[in-house]
């Protein structure tokens, strides 16, 4: 099933305010859970949610900074931004961790009996949808709009559809056999799990930062686009590609001939830049000219010790 067109064009932003508002009754669903029930595994769930709020507010935070123009400080815009939500998502997760971890090894040393699991179970499993539904229209969006905000917020929310499953699968086995050690031994797994996300998020946010070239996909089309335009006396090297928030660059070399006058080099400069943007949404091309017969050099010297 793919996504209508009017629901891909719904900005980050939008997402983002719905995380928020769903965030806010999941957190009250899961905390009346723990209340009523006084599952531990509830408790953890019902903590991740807490995460949840507090990462789609910063990301819509983030997300309103990359969307700033470039300025005298900020010539290449503030796209970048961006990276310190998925950063700060990855952090708050690890956090959440340790603290369900703590509460899973107090409760797996003094085990306690559970109550009311019924609607307690209920009250999760209609959390669980939400989460779910907005997610998959989150993951979607991502794609189409190239936000890594927007895609940590999505990535997480999956990662709670799971720990929930898990967490009312387990919190009912414990109920059935009245194992009751089933229920921290959960929690813990949420834990761990809910970790190893952390953990991703964090690594994708410092790629980020790091500029990373584009996807290869992308860098297959940037190549295609430029053997488009090579003949004998023109050709290309030095391309390289970094990624930005959404924005994507490349910058590379043109060669032509010498005798050329600069408003014809210009002129296929441009048509070349053109195919490029074409070719790759949100893609800015930076090309130098040079003469066939001219190579730059462009290895960065390394710095004194």
């Amino acid at each position: 099933m793919t996504l209508a067109p009017a629901a891909r064009r719904l900005a980050p932003q939008v997402l983002l305010r719905w995380s928020v508002a769903v965030a806010a009754v999941t957190i009250a669903l899961k905390f009346l859970a723990w209340w009523l029930t006084g599952s531990v595994g509830l408790l953890s769930d019902a903590m991740e949610s807490i995460v949840n709020l507090a990462s789609a507010a910063f990301a819509l935070l983030m997300v309103k900074i990359a969307q700033r123009p470039a300025d005298e400080d900020h010539p290449y815009g503030h796209h970048k931004a961006e990276y310190f939500s998925a950063g700060f998502e990855g952090l708050m997760i690890m956090v959440a961790a340790a603290g369900i971890l703590g509460f899973g090894i107090k409760r797996l040393l003094a085990p306690q009996p559970l109550e009311q699991l019924g609607i307690g179970l209920v009250l999760s499993v209609v959390s669980s949808a939400l989460n779910g539904g907005l997610a998959w229209l989150m993951v979607h969006s991502a794609r189409e709009h190239r936000s890594i905000a927007l895609e940590g917020d999505a990535r997480h929310l999956i990662a709670d559809v799971w720990t929930s499953v898990g967490v009312i699968v387990g919190v009912s086995l414990a109920a059935l056999t009245g194992w009751l050690w089933l229920d921290p031994v959960v929690a813990i797994l949420v834990a761990v799990n809910i970790l190893r996300e952390g953990v991703h998020l964090v690594w994708r946010s410092s790629e980020g930062l790091m500029d990373r070239a584009l996807e290869p996909e992308v860098i297959a089309e940037i190549d295609k686009t430029l053997a488009q335009f090579k003949h004998p006396r023109i050709r290309f090297d030095h391309v390289s590609t970094r990624r930005s928030g959404r924005r994507r660059f490349v910058d590379l070399h043109m060669h032509m001939p010498a005798h050329w006058t600069l408003g014809r080099a210009a002129a296929v400069r441009g048509s070349v830049e053109q195919a490029l943007m074409s070719a790759v949404p949100g893609l800015r091309a930076t090309i130098q000219l040079l003469p066939s017969d001219v190579e730059a050099h462009t290895a960065d010297l390394e710095d004194p010790v």
